[in-house]
């Protein structure tokens, strides 16, 4: 939305909101759970009822998950794998080259592996495109692949899926990924995102592809039960070790965490915390990891470095390293995966830098970020494209120019939907290929069609929230004086976890609050000491704002009050355990 005329912008340039509540059922919660009243009016915002509360804050995966057979085909393709198990068939998993894919045929190759049948993996390269392909199939075939199964993908691949069924194989897709009303002609398709599913249980439709693959597995784990192929020398395998890889996938893939995906993550955090994965053990180490993980450590600290062999690497050394049994083969693995997040980080900069430098060298006729590069990686174009809209709050579009086209990624704003944009665009002949959902997609054309693309994707955009640039609006859970920020209170919050989509972490406001003893510490960073005249006092810590008004304005603060905008959290570095504010925004209290 565009700044409302006479409202004060942050020194971040955005407006705040202070979320309007229900106040009397946050006295409700507090009242029946003994909740800070700030931890109950959170759980309001979020629209968690009184009835649902304990569940919300402790969510188990046995109440939450239902009978896997409401899901289509999911008992015909369970009995299928389970025969292939049992007469020891050739079994092939085709994945995608992200976490989720990584994590999602991770889980079905261990369950496999734990019941007595190794499976071929094949992970495709960016260059092979996603999916599965003619090649990857003819290569099962080689190898005498009688059941096909892919993860994280297939549920739109119908000539390369059908040309597996034509070659005699059985094909079972376990996807997550929007459906068309036709499906591929195969033996199954488990994928909650059907439309011809009855919706009993609408939360299954956020499930990423590793929650639908464990469901399966579950399915599978009982068909087996009842077949009786267990027995003392050959037991049940417990199902809730991989929980660990269902919270990895799950996080990274951004899907709302809420209902099923909760339960997921919460016991998929606890059973990563006892280090039960090899593979991810070794990486927490080289990482630099030294506390418990949390969702943050999923999404920012081991998916970027899975991710990475995906992007400027090798696509499977990420699912290989989850699937590691031998010490030092997973030292080497994650090593590679280091190396290589190392590498898309200079990348990545490396275009971020010309991309900015392209776009603030030359006056700009629409309000989006439109930029593009000849040979531009393109494991990086989508991350470079994220962080232009970051910067400049509008829609970006970031396209590598390659010999034969050119292959592009975007990311937008609130106010646009990109995949209608894309589909649009596609319709009027301007791109070959292209696809994606509101706020992300990608995209091909030919390099003769970037400026009518460009100007195509600009008009829409205008048409959408006018010339101007946007005003962010920060939403505000919660408002506080600095005496407030307590330990306590932030162990409160925690409570409240795991945060990321359908769950942000909660957003606070300290009023009149002063900043003090501010220095920069790092690379930009901003530490420093917050205090209230109600005798308030706890460390603040702003990042990457050494060279922005917010943090110009916090090392020269003498003596101003200011309204700070941030999250609070339990610091436990070092052994200790005490509050700390990360700071976001912050304005010049009225």
């Amino acid at each position: 939305m565009n700044s409302p005329a006479g409202e004060m912008k942050s020194l971040g340039g955005n407006l705040w909101k202070i979320s309007s509540g229900d106040e009397r059922a946050a006295e409700l919660l507090t009242q029946k759970y003994n909740f800070p009243f700030i931890v109950a009016r959170i759980l309001t915002l979020r629209e968690v009822q009184a009835a649902e509360a304990a569940d919300f804050l402790a969510p188990k995966i046995q109440k939450l998950m239902p009978n896997p057979s409401v899901l289509k085909d999911m008992d015909k393709a369970a009995a299928r794998i389970a025969e292939a198990i049992q007469k020891r068939r050739h079994i092939g998993i085709i994945g995608d080259y992200d976490v989720d894919g990584a994590t999602s045929s991770a889980v079905l190759r261990l369950f496999l592996r734990a019941v007595g049948s190794e499976a071929d993996v094949h992970i495709p390269e960016r260059e092979e495109g996603y999916g599965p392909s003619m090649q990857a199939v003819d290569d099962f075939k080689a190898k005498g692949v009688e059941l096909l199964i892919t993860t994280d993908c297939g549920t739109t691949a119908f000539e390369s899926l059908e040309y597996a069924a034509a070659r005699g194989m059985d094909v079972i897709v376990l996807d997550h990924h929007e459906a068309e009303a036709r499906l591929p002609k195969v033996f199954a398709v488990v994928n909650p995102k059907r439309l011809d599913e009855n919706n009993e249980y609408p939360y299954l439709k956020y499930l990423a592809a590793v929650g639908v693959v464990f469901m399966t597995v579950t399915a599978v784990n009982r068909e087996l039960r009842q077949r009786g192929y267990y027995s003392d020398a050959r037991p049940e395998p417990n199902l809730m070790q991989w929980l660990d890889l269902v919270a990895l996938g799950t996080v990274c893939d951004v899907v709302p965490l809420q209902g099923l995906n909760r339960a997921y993550v919460r016991q998929g955090l606890k059973i990563m915390s006892s280090a039960p994965n090899l593979g991810i053990r070794v990486l927490q180490e080289k990482s630099g990891m030294n506390s418990a993980p949390t969702a943050f450590h999923l999404g920012f600290v081991l998916g970027p470095r899975i991710n990475a062999g995906g992007r400027v690497g090798a696509s499977d050394i990420g699912h290989h390293l989850l699937c590691c049994d031998k010490e030092y083969e997973a030292q080497l693995l994650a090593d590679k995966l280091n190396e290589y997040n190392v590498q898309r980080k200079d990348i990545e900069n490396f275009v971020l830098l010309q991309a900015i430098e392209i776009l603030e060298g030359t006056p700009q006729e629409y309000p989006i970020a439109f930029v593009a590069g000849e040979n531009w990686h393109q494991g990086v174009v989508g991350i470079v494209a994220g962080k232009l809209k970051e910067r400049y709050n509008l829609p970006a579009f970031v396209m590598s120019i390659e010999s034969d086209e050119v292959k592009g990624s975007a990311r937008s704003v609130p106010q646009v939907d990109l995949g209608a944009l894309i589909m649009a665009a596609k319709e009027k002949g301007l791109l070959t290929k292209g696809g994606g959902h509101t706020m992300a997609a990608g995209y091909s054309l030919e390099e003769s069609k970037i400026e009518a693309f460009r100007q195509f994707a600009g008009e829409y955009v205008k048409k959408q929230i006018g010339s101007e640039a946007i005003t962010t609006v920060m939403e505000i859970d919660a408002v506080l004086d600095a005496a407030g920020a307590t330990r306590e209170l932030a162990a409160a919050l925690e409570d409240l976890e795991p945060f990321g989509a359908g769950n942000a972490e909660p957003r606070l406001m300290l009023k009149n609050t002063h900043i003090q003893n501010a220095a920069l510490v790092g690379v930009g960073h901003v530490r420093c000491v917050l205090t209230s005249d109600n005798g308030g006092r706890l460390k603040g810590m702003a990042f990457r704002v050494g060279d922005n008004e917010i943090g110009q304005a916090m090392l020269k603060s003498k003596g101003e009050i200011f309204d700070v905008v941030g999250m609070l959290r339990r610091d436990r570095w070092q052994g200790r355990d005490e509050a700390q504010f990360i700071i976001e925004d912050i304005r010049k209290a009225a």
